[in-house]
């Protein structure tokens, strides 16, 4: 494939062992049923297990580019992805009680899994290709998650809800060893990589201040992460409230893994050349067009316009965010800032139920148009950034981390 030539043959292997997990990481989608249903819980309470999950998959985010600058990166998401398959498989002989303990730990494992596989990506791939590399990834993640919940929802109904976890344990631990076959474990280290001046190099906070235009981004991540969750929780409350059921919010939705698989990675090649930043800037605009295409009211067309300018926004500063984290990271500080992006570009699904729906009940009218302007907002300081040369200004290889090499254990 044109584009994705230089992409090296070990994230290839990597995607194809990430296709795999996603297909049968079918759990997050069904565990609020599970609760209600075999366990039993009501809403309350399931609301309660799965928001301490959310947190644990946010803090599993942030924190697993660290262990990985620190242990390896291939040994963290190994060891991740041993626990939380482990953990998952269990989950059918566990009581009650112990889930509020099992579910953050899982989910938790899950977060460092994606920061971990983040970084390894960052670390493999040279600057200039690592747009296509996390592209190639993302893409193949999405697919698997397309074919997931219904592949899901025959083995719960079919099966039960217990085999449900067994199955996605059993991934997640194909996953752990998948990686360890692909991945090589020459290079590993216990600490991070030596900065240019001998030692450990400034720490993170000072290497983030050094570069003003990746906090804008993290901080416009932040705001439109909480946007971009709403289809996930306020989203579907609203076409329910105007008379659409379930059924089109599941065909609305399905419509975005669509367009992601069909455009992910054209888009990857064909912008591969531009600016980042502008290319984010526009993709956070776009996020906001889709919510305003909501203040034409409740419909399939409406909800449709939505999920469409959505998932072009989506594709647009998802992936060249990331790669754009991972190219002005120092070397010796790669996965922590991986570790910052994957955290953030995920703490929505914290954050974004519950101020969404607080401001839904409160005042409905004022959710769809706040959503646009914060995400369109956020695009323009993107832009702005850019502008004020939020292109770092150029960095010798061995301090970008830019240059080929083995994949760090």
């Amino acid at each position: 494939m044109q584009g994705f030539k230089d992409v090296p043959r070990v994230v290839w292997l990597l995607a194809a062992g990430v296709f795999v997990n996603a297909v049968v990481s079918f759990t997050f989608v069904f565990v609020f049923l599970y609760l209600t249903g075999p366990r039993g819980l009501g809403a309350a309470q399931a609301g309660m297990v799965t928001g301490i999950g959310g947190a644990g998959l946010v803090a599993g985010n942030f924190t697993g580019g660290w262990y990985g600058d620190r242990f390896g990166h291939r040994r963290v998401l190994l060891a991740a992805s041993t626990l939380g398959g482990l953990t998952l498989m269990t989950f059918p002989l566990l009581s009650t009680p112990l889930l509020y303990a099992a579910l953050p730990l899982a989910q938790y494992a899950s977060g460092v899994i994606r920061a971990a596989n983040s970084a390894l990506v960052a670390v493999a791939v040279p600057e200039g290709v690592r747009r296509q590399a996390f592209a190639v990834v993302r893409c193949v993640s999405n697919g698997g998650f397309t074919l997931g919940p219904p592949l899901g929802a025959l083995v719960a109904t079919g099966l039960s809800y217990d085999w449900l976890f067994v199955a996605d344990g059993l991934g997640t631990l194909f996953f752990a060893l998948w990686t360890a076959r692909v991945v090589p474990a020459r290079g590993a280290s216990r600490t991070p990589a030596a900065a240019p001046d001998g030692g450990r190099g400034r720490g993170v906070w000072q290497e983030l201040r050094a570069r003003p235009a990746v906090l804008v981004l993290l901080a416009a991540i932040l705001l439109t992460d909480l946007v971009y969750r709403q289809q996930y929780g306020t989203f579907p409350v609203f076409l329910a409230d105007h008379g659409l059921d379930t059924r089109a919010f599941g065909l609305v939705i399905a419509l975005n893994g669509g367009v992601i698989l069909l455009l992910e990675l054209p888009a990857a090649v064909a912008l591969r050349h531009r600016p980042p930043l502008p290319v984010i800037a526009t993709g956070l605009v776009l996020v906001g067009a889709g919510y305003a295409a909501l203040l034409a009211g409740a419909g399939i067309a409406s909800a449709t316009a939505m999920i469409l300018l959505l998932s072009l926004g989506e594709i647009l500063y998802k992936t060249t965010a990331t790669a754009y984290v991972a190219d002005q990271a120092p070397e010796h500080a790669i996965g922590r800032f991986q570790s910052l992006y994957a955290g953030i570009s995920v703490s929505g699904v914290v954050l974004g139920p519950p101020l969404g729906g607080a401001l839904y009940a409160a005042a409905p009218g004022l959710l769809w148009p706040l959503c646009a302007g914060l995400a369109a907002g956020a695009g323009g300081v993107v832009f702005w950034a850019s502008r004020c040369g939020g292109r770092h200004a150029a960095r010798p290889a061995h301090e970008t981390g830019s240059h080929p090499r083995a994949v760090a254990g």
